[in-house]
């Protein structure tokens, strides 16, 4: 995070008292992820979009050239989605999306999951898919037809860093993507959120690749629209000129999670997913970043697969390390039975 001294010489007016402004892009993962978590929050702030005017400003006080930044009223500009969370969750205590305890654990080991291996399902089912390229490339670059190229030709980079342009791997990782929504649709059936009937940072990161990509995109739209209607309903339609509010919006602070060491059939769908597919990524990557090697093979859905070995990643991973590794002795107890329970024993040591 960042201290105020190094968001000094501010150029944009700070929000007014009490209120943040989001800034981003509408259909980013990660910009639509802090948006779910600032209506559960009950947080008063805005949207405003990431501009060539105000990108220099946001990357220098930020800290990254990337979205979301969000403008506190202390007139601070933050990066990094989880760390933000932990920032507001010490404001509004009452509403927080990490819960404490072993309860905590599983949310942050959840929601490292989406983030950092769904993540790649969503930029592939963008990307690989030729419906999608001129709407949404042109709307993120305001119109302008060599920046947009330049947007299409990065998009493909990516997919080959995470490991998504096979064919096979492609229809994989499409595959493990429809397991977990029939497990969402399963699971919001029964409660009104993914771990029982309060939301937690899963939730949030759930619903901004829905509502960023899956449900918005011409491809992975037309897939999960009829086939999903009760998940359309609790994450509200993205489809562009019917944009609606979802059911998840509508949280009025109350309700439980369900209790460890069972938690959801949702949790555990997760959980054995995370096993087989996020657990060799993370520790091969780990391995990777410590013998300074830029990329790394490992076996994934049957083939060989290349990764490029990614910092964030790692980084990542160790703040579910740390904590795990800051619950007192009976919580990390729960925990670690709770992970080595499903095959995840060690992988965020």
């Amino acid at each position: 995070m960042f201290t105020p001294a190094k968001n000094a010489a501010p150029l944009t007016p700070p929000p007014r008292l009490g209120h943040y402004v989001l800034y981003g892009w509408r259909w980013s993962y990660f910009t639509r992820k802090l948006d779910a978590a600032l209506r559960f929050y009950g947080a008063s702030f805005t949207f405003a979009r990431k501009t060539p005017e105000n990108a220099e400003e946001l990357r220098v006080r930020g800290g990254t050239h990337q979205i979301p930044v969000l403008h506190t009223p202390e007139n601070w500009m933050l990066a990094d989605t989880t760390p933000i969370l932990g920032v507001l969750d010490a404001r509004f205590p009452g509403r927080a999306l990490f819960p404490e305890g072993a309860h905590g654990l599983l949310v942050h080991a959840l929601e490292e999951y989406f983030d950092e291996w769904i993540a790649r399902t969503s930029v592939h089912w963008r990307w690989a898919y030729e419906e999608n390229h001129a709407p949404l490339s042109l709307d993120a670059t305001g119109g302008d037809e060599a920046a947009a190229a330049q947007l299409r030709d990065w998009g493909g980079r990516v997919c080959r860093a995470t490991g998504v342009s096979s064919p096979a791997q492609q229809a994989a990782a499409e595959a493990e993507y429809l397991r977990l929504m029939d497990a969402a649709a399963a699971q919001l059936a029964e409660t009104r959120y993914l771990l029982g009937d309060r939301p937690t940072a899963l939730d949030c990161i759930v619903l901004g690749g829905l509502r960023a990509h899956f449900l918005h995109d011409p491809a992975p739209r037309r897939v999960l629209r009829p086939r999903y209607p009760r998940v359309l309903a609790w994450a509200g339609d993205e489809e562009p000129g019917h944009e609606q509010e979802g059911e998840a919006d509508a949280w009025d602070g109350s309700g439980e999670l369900a209790p460890l060491p069972e938690s959801t059939p949702f949790a555990r769908r997760v959980l054995g997913e995370m096993a087989t597919t996020y657990a060799a990524f993370a520790r091969a990557n780990a391995q990777a970043r410590a013998e300074k090697q830029k990329a790394f093979v490992i076996p994934m859905y049957g083939e060989d697969v290349s990764y490029l070995a990614r910092g964030y990643v790692e980084r990542s991973r160790q703040m579910v390390g740390r904590r795990l590794a800051a619950l007192d002795p009976t919580e990390r107890s729960r925990a670690d039975a709770l992970l080595s329970a499903h095959g995840l024993a060690g992988v965020f040591a």
